[in-house]
Protein backbone atom coordinates (compact mmCIF):
# COMPACT_ATOMS: atom_id res chain seq x y z
CA UNK A 1 0.00 0.00 0.00
CA UNK A 2 1.20 3.21 -1.23
CA UNK A 3 1.88 5.96 1.59
CA UNK A 4 0.01 9.03 0.78
CA UNK A 5 2.51 12.06 1.47
CA UNK A 6 1.55 14.40 4.48
CA UNK A 7 3.08 17.86 5.45
CA UNK A 8 4.94 15.68 7.85
CA UNK A 9 6.35 13.09 5.46
CA UNK A 10 6.47 15.17 2.25
CA UNK A 11 7.51 13.61 -1.42
CA UNK A 12 11.28 14.90 -2.28
CA UNK A 13 11.48 16.74 -5.76
CA UNK A 14 13.20 14.12 -7.29
CA UNK A 15 10.41 11.14 -6.75
CA UNK A 16 7.57 13.86 -8.39
CA UNK A 17 9.72 15.00 -11.34
CA UNK A 18 10.13 10.88 -11.99
CA UNK A 19 6.84 9.81 -11.80
CA UNK A 20 5.84 12.70 -14.35
CA UNK A 21 8.80 11.58 -16.38
CA UNK A 22 7.05 7.59 -15.42
CA UNK A 23 3.50 8.85 -16.59
CA UNK A 24 4.74 10.81 -20.04
CA UNK A 25 6.75 7.83 -20.96
CA UNK A 26 3.46 5.65 -21.41
CA UNK A 27 2.16 8.18 -24.05
CA UNK A 28 4.97 6.32 -26.11
CA UNK A 29 5.03 7.87 -29.43
CA UNK A 30 2.28 10.87 -30.78
CA UNK A 31 1.83 12.77 -34.38
CA UNK A 32 1.51 16.21 -33.46
CA UNK A 33 0.48 19.26 -36.41
CA UNK A 34 1.46 22.71 -35.82
CA UNK A 35 3.26 25.95 -36.67
CA UNK A 36 7.03 26.45 -36.15
CA UNK A 37 7.08 29.68 -34.24
CA UNK A 38 10.77 29.35 -33.76
CA UNK A 39 13.38 27.65 -35.18
CA UNK A 40 17.29 27.63 -34.45
CA UNK A 41 19.89 24.61 -34.90
CA UNK A 42 22.41 25.41 -32.56
CA UNK A 43 26.04 22.74 -31.80
CA UNK A 44 23.59 20.58 -34.64
CA UNK A 45 20.93 20.35 -32.74
CA UNK A 46 17.40 21.76 -33.75
CA UNK A 47 15.11 23.37 -30.72
CA UNK A 48 12.13 24.63 -31.99
CA UNK A 49 8.73 25.91 -30.56
CA UNK A 50 5.86 24.36 -32.11
CA UNK A 51 2.17 26.34 -31.53
CA UNK A 52 -1.33 24.57 -32.37
CA UNK A 53 -3.13 25.69 -35.24
CA UNK A 54 -6.30 27.59 -33.54
CA UNK A 55 -5.30 28.31 -29.84
CA UNK A 56 -2.66 30.49 -28.13
CA UNK A 57 -0.57 26.46 -26.95
CA UNK A 58 2.92 26.32 -27.90
CA UNK A 59 5.04 22.80 -27.23
CA UNK A 60 8.86 22.93 -26.88
CA UNK A 61 10.77 20.34 -29.86
CA UNK A 62 14.19 18.86 -29.76
CA UNK A 63 15.78 17.56 -32.89
CA UNK A 64 19.00 15.83 -32.21
CA UNK A 65 21.80 15.80 -34.24
CA UNK A 66 21.44 12.31 -35.93
CA UNK A 67 17.72 12.96 -36.68
CA UNK A 68 18.20 15.89 -37.98
CA UNK A 69 20.49 14.49 -40.32
CA UNK A 70 17.75 12.60 -41.64
CA UNK A 71 15.05 14.82 -42.57
CA UNK A 72 15.00 15.48 -46.31
CA UNK A 73 13.37 18.70 -45.89
CA UNK A 74 14.61 22.30 -44.70
CA UNK A 75 12.64 24.18 -41.80
CA UNK A 76 11.95 27.79 -41.06
CA UNK A 77 10.19 29.56 -39.09
CA UNK A 78 6.57 29.73 -40.05
CA UNK A 79 5.88 26.42 -41.57
CA UNK A 80 3.43 24.40 -40.81
CA UNK A 81 4.46 20.49 -39.58
CA UNK A 82 3.63 17.55 -38.84
CA UNK A 83 6.01 16.07 -36.15
CA UNK A 84 6.21 12.64 -35.23
CA UNK A 85 8.00 12.12 -31.96
CA UNK A 86 8.01 11.06 -28.12
CA UNK A 87 7.18 13.51 -24.99
CA UNK A 88 10.45 13.67 -22.83
CA UNK A 89 10.29 15.16 -19.19
CA UNK A 90 13.86 16.43 -18.18
CA UNK A 91 13.96 15.19 -14.50
CA UNK A 92 17.08 17.84 -13.55
CA UNK A 93 15.23 21.28 -15.44
CA UNK A 94 11.96 20.01 -14.77
CA UNK A 95 11.21 20.93 -18.68
CA UNK A 96 9.05 19.16 -20.89
CA UNK A 97 9.47 18.81 -24.42
CA UNK A 98 8.55 16.38 -27.31
CA UNK A 99 11.83 14.70 -28.95
CA UNK A 100 11.17 14.60 -32.73
CA UNK A 101 12.22 11.34 -34.62
CA UNK A 102 10.68 12.50 -38.19
CA UNK A 103 8.99 15.67 -39.43
CA UNK A 104 7.95 17.00 -42.54
CA UNK A 105 5.97 19.92 -44.03
CA UNK A 106 1.72 19.59 -43.86
CA UNK A 107 -0.52 21.73 -46.35
CA UNK A 108 0.79 24.79 -47.51
CA UNK A 109 3.98 24.29 -46.24
CA UNK A 110 4.24 21.54 -48.73
CA UNK A 111 3.69 24.25 -51.33
CA UNK A 112 6.24 26.46 -49.90
CA UNK A 113 9.24 23.68 -49.88
CA UNK A 114 8.18 22.67 -53.98
CA UNK A 115 8.14 26.28 -54.71
CA UNK A 116 11.45 27.03 -52.78
CA UNK A 117 13.29 23.96 -54.32
CA UNK A 118 12.07 25.42 -58.12
CA UNK A 119 13.36 28.58 -57.26
CA UNK A 120 16.87 27.18 -56.35
CA UNK A 121 16.18 25.14 -59.39
CA UNK A 122 15.65 28.05 -61.60
CA UNK A 123 17.96 30.59 -59.86
CA UNK A 124 21.01 27.57 -60.08
CA UNK A 125 20.53 27.95 -64.16
CA UNK A 126 20.99 31.20 -63.90
CA UNK A 127 16.86 32.37 -65.05
CA UNK A 128 17.25 34.94 -62.08
CA UNK A 129 20.65 36.47 -62.67
CA UNK A 130 20.45 40.44 -62.79
CA UNK A 131 23.12 40.38 -66.03
CA UNK A 132 20.54 38.60 -68.29
CA UNK A 133 17.62 41.06 -67.50
CA UNK A 134 16.70 43.56 -70.40
CA UNK A 135 16.44 47.34 -70.12
CA UNK A 136 13.56 48.96 -70.94
CA UNK A 137 12.79 50.98 -73.79
CA UNK A 138 12.48 54.66 -72.81
CA UNK A 139 9.73 55.34 -75.04
CA UNK A 140 7.77 52.35 -75.94
CA UNK A 141 5.20 53.10 -78.95
CA UNK A 142 3.58 50.04 -78.29
CA UNK A 143 2.55 48.44 -75.06
CA UNK A 144 1.53 44.41 -74.56
CA UNK A 145 -0.96 43.55 -71.88
CA UNK A 146 -1.55 40.66 -70.05
CA UNK A 147 -4.30 40.70 -67.65
CA UNK A 148 -8.22 39.96 -66.44
CA UNK A 149 -11.03 41.25 -68.50
CA UNK A 150 -12.78 44.08 -67.18
CA UNK A 151 -10.23 43.73 -64.01
CA UNK A 152 -9.10 46.63 -61.68
CA UNK A 153 -5.30 45.96 -63.04
CA UNK A 154 -6.19 46.96 -66.47
CA UNK A 155 -7.99 49.64 -65.73
CA UNK A 156 -4.83 51.03 -63.25
CA UNK A 157 -2.52 50.50 -65.96
CA UNK A 158 -3.86 51.95 -68.89
CA UNK A 159 -4.93 54.80 -67.00
CA UNK A 160 -2.01 55.56 -65.22
CA UNK A 161 0.05 55.35 -68.72
CA UNK A 162 -2.38 57.50 -70.92
CA UNK A 163 -2.09 60.41 -67.92
CA UNK A 164 1.61 60.21 -68.56
CA UNK A 165 1.30 59.82 -72.35
CA UNK A 166 -1.46 60.19 -73.90
CA UNK A 167 -0.05 58.86 -77.02
CA UNK A 168 0.94 55.47 -76.02
CA UNK A 169 -0.65 52.35 -77.77
CA UNK A 170 -1.79 49.20 -75.70
CA UNK A 171 -2.13 45.87 -77.17
CA UNK A 172 -3.96 43.85 -74.49
CA UNK A 173 -4.69 39.74 -74.37
CA UNK A 174 -7.14 39.17 -71.75
CA UNK A 175 -6.54 35.58 -69.25
CA UNK A 176 -7.63 34.19 -66.44
CA UNK A 177 -5.37 34.90 -63.77
CA UNK A 178 -6.03 32.36 -60.90
CA UNK A 179 -7.13 29.14 -60.96
CA UNK A 180 -6.84 26.43 -63.38
CA UNK A 181 -5.70 27.05 -66.88
CA UNK A 182 -4.05 30.45 -66.22
CA UNK A 183 -0.20 29.52 -66.49
CA UNK A 184 -1.38 28.09 -69.90
CA UNK A 185 -3.20 30.76 -70.93
CA UNK A 186 -0.46 33.86 -70.06
CA UNK A 187 2.50 31.71 -71.61
CA UNK A 188 -0.02 31.66 -74.93
CA UNK A 189 -0.44 35.71 -74.50
CA UNK A 190 3.19 36.12 -73.93
CA UNK A 191 4.39 33.67 -76.83
CA UNK A 192 1.92 36.05 -79.16
CA UNK A 193 3.18 39.57 -77.85
CA UNK A 194 6.94 38.76 -77.94
CA UNK A 195 6.05 37.42 -81.69
CA UNK A 196 4.80 40.81 -82.42
CA UNK A 197 7.48 43.42 -83.47
CA UNK A 198 5.20 46.43 -82.94
CA UNK A 199 5.46 45.32 -79.02
CA UNK A 200 8.18 47.12 -77.41
CA UNK A 201 7.09 45.47 -74.03
CA UNK A 202 5.29 43.13 -71.70
CA UNK A 203 2.67 44.02 -68.42
CA UNK A 204 1.69 40.70 -66.82
CA UNK A 205 -0.56 42.33 -64.36
CA UNK A 206 -2.94 40.63 -61.71
CA UNK A 207 -4.59 43.22 -58.59
CA UNK A 208 -2.55 41.43 -55.98
CA UNK A 209 -4.10 38.07 -54.30
CA UNK A 210 -3.98 35.31 -51.00
CA UNK A 211 -0.90 32.94 -51.51
CA UNK A 212 -2.93 30.23 -53.79
CA UNK A 213 -4.67 32.66 -56.01
CA UNK A 214 -0.27 33.64 -56.99
CA UNK A 215 0.54 30.05 -57.52
CA UNK A 216 0.04 30.03 -61.42
CA UNK A 217 2.60 32.72 -61.65
CA UNK A 218 5.02 30.43 -60.04
CA UNK A 219 3.83 27.90 -62.85
CA UNK A 220 7.56 26.59 -64.34
CA UNK A 221 6.54 26.58 -67.54
CA UNK A 222 5.62 30.10 -67.23
CA UNK A 223 8.78 31.24 -65.92
CA UNK A 224 10.93 29.90 -68.17
CA UNK A 225 8.58 31.27 -71.34
CA UNK A 226 9.34 34.54 -69.34
CA UNK A 227 12.96 33.92 -69.31
CA UNK A 228 13.20 33.24 -73.09
CA UNK A 229 10.81 36.03 -74.07
CA UNK A 230 13.07 38.82 -76.45
CA UNK A 231 10.65 41.06 -75.42
CA UNK A 232 10.99 43.04 -72.05
CA UNK A 233 8.69 41.65 -69.63
CA UNK A 234 7.58 43.71 -66.00
CA UNK A 235 5.64 41.29 -63.55
CA UNK A 236 3.28 43.54 -61.81
CA UNK A 237 1.52 40.88 -59.87
CA UNK A 238 1.39 43.11 -57.08
CA UNK A 239 1.79 41.33 -53.86
CA UNK A 240 4.64 42.01 -51.44
CA UNK A 241 4.67 39.43 -48.96
CA UNK A 242 4.17 36.14 -51.22
CA UNK A 243 6.27 36.90 -54.27
CA UNK A 244 5.75 34.62 -57.37
CA UNK A 245 8.46 33.07 -59.30
CA UNK A 246 7.74 35.52 -62.36
CA UNK A 247 8.56 38.28 -60.28
CA UNK A 248 12.31 36.74 -60.28
CA UNK A 249 12.37 36.03 -63.97
CA UNK A 250 11.09 39.23 -65.10
CA UNK A 251 13.24 41.69 -66.45
CA UNK A 252 11.51 44.66 -64.22
CA UNK A 253 9.01 43.70 -61.40
CA UNK A 254 6.63 46.51 -60.22
CA UNK A 255 4.95 46.65 -56.36
CA UNK A 256 1.77 46.94 -58.20
CA UNK A 257 0.13 47.46 -61.99
CA UNK A 258 0.21 51.62 -61.29
CA UNK A 259 3.66 51.30 -60.27
CA UNK A 260 4.10 49.20 -63.55
CA UNK A 261 2.72 52.16 -65.61
CA UNK A 262 4.59 54.61 -63.79
CA UNK A 263 7.69 52.83 -64.31
CA UNK A 264 7.43 51.44 -68.19
CA UNK A 265 6.21 55.24 -69.52
CA UNK A 266 8.24 58.10 -68.94
CA UNK A 267 5.54 61.44 -67.80
CA UNK A 268 5.35 63.86 -70.38
CA UNK A 269 5.63 67.06 -67.89
CA UNK A 270 8.34 65.27 -66.06
CA UNK A 271 10.23 65.21 -69.54
CA UNK A 272 9.43 68.40 -70.89
CA UNK A 273 10.55 70.06 -67.38
CA UNK A 274 13.53 68.23 -67.78
CA UNK A 275 14.12 69.11 -71.20
CA UNK A 276 13.54 72.77 -70.22
CA UNK A 277 16.15 72.50 -67.78
CA UNK A 278 19.09 70.86 -70.14
CA UNK A 279 18.58 73.73 -72.57
CA UNK A 280 19.20 76.23 -69.75
CA UNK A 281 22.23 74.29 -68.73
CA UNK A 282 23.19 74.61 -72.27
CA UNK A 283 22.17 77.99 -72.56
CA UNK A 284 24.52 79.16 -69.49
CA UNK A 285 27.36 76.58 -70.84
CA UNK A 286 27.51 77.87 -74.35
CA UNK A 287 27.33 81.38 -72.61
CA UNK A 288 29.97 81.10 -70.38
CA UNK A 289 32.59 79.25 -72.92
CA UNK A 290 32.04 82.35 -75.26
CA UNK A 291 32.62 84.62 -72.86
CA UNK A 292 35.44 82.64 -72.08
CA UNK A 293 36.80 82.97 -75.35
CA UNK A 294 36.39 86.22 -76.17
CA UNK A 295 38.12 87.06 -72.80
CA UNK A 296 41.17 85.21 -73.73
CA UNK A 297 41.20 86.74 -77.10
CA UNK A 298 41.00 90.12 -75.93
CA UNK A 299 44.06 89.06 -73.50
CA UNK A 300 46.02 87.50 -76.38
CA UNK A 301 45.67 90.90 -78.55
CA UNK A 302 46.57 93.31 -76.13
CA UNK A 303 50.24 91.41 -75.93
CA UNK A 304 53.12 92.98 -77.84
CA UNK A 305 53.52 90.39 -80.51
CA UNK A 306 50.31 90.91 -81.25
CA UNK A 307 49.96 94.83 -80.85
CA UNK A 308 52.40 95.31 -83.61
CA UNK A 309 53.42 92.09 -85.19
CA UNK A 310 55.36 93.55 -87.77
CA UNK A 311 58.63 94.05 -85.45
CA UNK A 312 58.64 90.17 -85.83
CA UNK A 313 59.69 90.22 -89.43
CA UNK A 314 61.94 93.48 -89.05
CA UNK A 315 64.12 91.02 -86.07
CA UNK A 316 64.52 88.18 -88.06
CA UNK A 317 65.14 89.69 -91.84
CA UNK A 318 68.06 89.92 -91.30
CA UNK A 319 69.08 87.31 -90.32
CA UNK A 320 66.96 85.58 -93.26
CA UNK A 321 68.84 87.50 -95.78
CA UNK A 322 71.89 85.92 -94.48
CA UNK A 323 70.48 82.50 -94.52
CA UNK A 324 69.21 83.38 -97.70
CA UNK A 325 72.74 84.13 -99.15
CA UNK A 326 74.96 81.14 -97.12
CA UNK A 327 72.21 78.87 -98.72
CA UNK A 328 72.69 80.08 -102.38
CA UNK A 329 76.79 80.05 -101.89
CA UNK A 330 76.53 76.78 -100.71
CA UNK A 331 74.50 75.33 -103.53
CA UNK A 332 76.90 76.80 -105.85
CA UNK A 333 79.40 75.34 -104.37
CA UNK A 334 77.54 71.72 -104.47
CA UNK A 335 77.09 72.53 -108.29
CA UNK A 336 80.69 73.05 -108.89
CA UNK A 337 81.67 69.93 -107.42
CA UNK A 338 79.24 68.09 -109.21
CA UNK A 339 80.54 69.10 -112.89
CA UNK A 340 84.07 68.51 -111.71
CA UNK A 341 83.14 65.34 -110.87
CA UNK A 342 81.09 64.44 -113.97
CA UNK A 343 84.21 65.94 -116.20
CA UNK A 344 86.72 63.31 -114.43
CA UNK A 345 83.89 60.38 -115.25
CA UNK A 346 83.45 61.02 -118.12
CA UNK A 347 87.07 61.49 -119.33
CA UNK A 348 87.85 57.95 -117.48
CA UNK A 349 84.26 56.57 -118.93
CA UNK A 350 85.89 57.50 -122.68
CA UNK A 351 89.07 55.74 -121.62
CA UNK A 352 87.88 52.53 -120.82
CA UNK A 353 85.29 52.65 -123.52
CA UNK A 354 85.81 50.23 -126.66
CA UNK A 355 85.56 53.09 -128.46
CA UNK A 356 88.22 55.17 -126.97
CA UNK A 357 90.48 51.53 -127.75
CA UNK A 358 89.23 51.46 -131.00
CA UNK A 359 90.65 55.59 -131.64
CA UNK A 360 94.21 54.35 -130.34
CA UNK A 361 93.67 52.16 -133.63
CA UNK A 362 92.69 48.87 -132.52
CA UNK A 363 89.93 46.67 -134.15
CA UNK A 364 87.71 44.50 -133.28
CA UNK A 365 87.82 41.14 -135.59
CA UNK A 366 84.03 39.27 -135.66
CA UNK A 367 84.07 35.62 -137.54
CA UNK A 368 81.53 35.12 -139.77
CA UNK A 369 80.61 31.06 -139.75
CA UNK A 370 77.49 29.20 -140.28
CA UNK A 371 75.53 31.92 -139.90
CA UNK A 372 76.89 32.23 -136.66
CA UNK A 373 79.78 35.10 -135.53
CA UNK A 374 82.35 34.93 -132.58
CA UNK A 375 85.34 37.63 -131.74
CA UNK A 376 88.31 36.85 -132.90
CA UNK A 377 91.57 36.84 -130.30
CA UNK A 378 93.99 34.78 -132.30
CA UNK A 379 94.98 32.98 -135.75
CA UNK A 380 93.83 29.04 -134.64
CA UNK A 381 90.42 30.97 -134.40
CA UNK A 382 90.34 31.66 -138.09
CA UNK A 383 90.77 29.44 -141.50
CA UNK A 384 90.83 29.99 -145.16
CA UNK A 385 87.77 31.36 -146.80
CA UNK A 386 86.10 32.31 -143.45
CA UNK A 387 84.02 35.81 -143.41
CA UNK A 388 85.77 38.64 -141.04
CA UNK A 389 84.01 42.23 -140.07
CA UNK A 390 86.59 44.23 -138.88
CA UNK A 391 84.97 46.92 -136.62
CA UNK A 392 86.84 50.62 -136.43
CA UNK A 393 85.83 53.73 -134.87
CA UNK A 394 83.87 55.06 -138.10
CA UNK A 395 82.57 51.46 -139.18
CA UNK A 396 83.20 48.24 -140.68
CA UNK A 397 85.19 46.28 -142.83
CA UNK A 398 84.12 43.28 -144.38
CA UNK A 399 87.31 40.75 -145.45
CA UNK A 400 87.64 37.18 -146.01
CA UNK A 401 91.04 34.58 -144.74
CA UNK A 402 92.83 33.78 -147.85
Amino acid sequence: MTIQPTAEQPMQVREVSEGIKGWLDKLGTVWVEGELTSYQIRGGHAYAKLRDLNEDVSLSLVVWRSTLAKLTEQFQQGDRVVVFGKIDFWVKGGTLSLQVMNMRHAGLGNLLEQLRKLAEKLAAEGLFAAERKQPLPFLPQCIGLITGKDSDAEKDVRRNAELRWPAVHFRTIHTRVQGEGTAEQVIAALETLDADPEVDVIIIARGGGDFMHLLPFSDEALVRAAAAARTPIVSAIGHENDRPLLDEVADLRASTPTDAAKRVVPDTAEQLDLVTQLRARLRRRVTEQVVNETRQLAALRSRPVLAEPSWIVDRHGEELMRLAARGEELVRRQVDDAERDLASLTQRLSALSPEGTLRRGYAIVERQRNDESAIVTNTEQVRAGDALSIRVTDGRIEATVE
